[in-house]
């Protein structure tokens, strides 16, 4: 079975957000469109404690785009983003949010940060993710989202250690590419661990059927 996993649709990284993804609106309608092609559609979320070490506005005399250390890994300092209950840390209002199974929270914990959507930058805490696909027999994963940079790539690299077949919906993400070519990079590094680039067309044009549930919702 397969499942397509959602990441970070979120206000604020939308354009207008605290931590605007350039174009990364253009990504909502791709999501749409490929929900039904899927077994399962699961997606996360960050969801950050206000006093979250990887927000600048925490360290004083420290911008956004330092690097730090957090948690014992190397952290750039973001905007204050995603804050738990905040209308920015919200799935984009135009996500079709019925059809998403289960959303995952990421980054919960204020001593670290959490890009990957299995596991905090430690590798310390689960998010619960991968234990939740394998009990739904699921074993080729489909990841889009924002951003390829960050979020995309780690939560990539993960599902392939994890054992999960995975592939990347290359337009179906967008990049932060703080330094110029920085999305570009983690689409290579994906693909030499393993990971398969793929676009949206491919996955329409592949013969995967609808899931009989999403199709019974559409159809309501």
């Amino acid at each position: 079975m397969k499942a397509l996993l959602l990441v970070d649709l979120q206000n604020d990284f939308l354009p207008g957000g605290a931590l605007a993804v350039p174009s990364g609106d253009d990504v909502i309608p791709v999501a749409n469109l490929l929900m039904l092609h899927f077994d399962r559609v699961v997606a996360t979320q960050d969801w950050h404690p206000a006093d979250h070490g990887s927000f600048a506005a925490n360290h004083p005399g420290r911008e956004q785009g330092d690097l730090i250390e957090l948690g014992g890994q190397p952290q750039v300092l973001w905007p204050v983003h995603c804050v738990q209950g905040s209308p920015g840390a919200e799935l984009a209002p135009d996500l079709e949010r019925p059809k998403i199974e289960r959303v995952f929270f990421k980054g919960i914990d204020r001593e670290v940060d959490s890009y990957s959507a299995f596991f905090d930058n430690a590798a310390s805490r689960s998010t619960g993710l991968g234990e939740y696909l394998r009990r739904s027999g699921i074993g080729e994963i489909f990841i889009m989202g924002l951003a390829t940079d960050y979020c995309v790539q780690f939560s990539a690299l993960d599902a392939v250690q994890l054992g999960f077949a995975t592939s990347v919906i290359e337009d179906g993400c967008r990049g932060v590419d703080l330094t110029p070519g920085d999305s570009e990079r983690a689409v290579e590094a994906m693909h030499r661990s393993g990971v398969e680039i793929i676009s949206s067309g491919e996955v329409l044009t592949s013969g995967t059927q609808v899931h009989p549930a999403a199709a019974l919702s559409a159809n309501v």
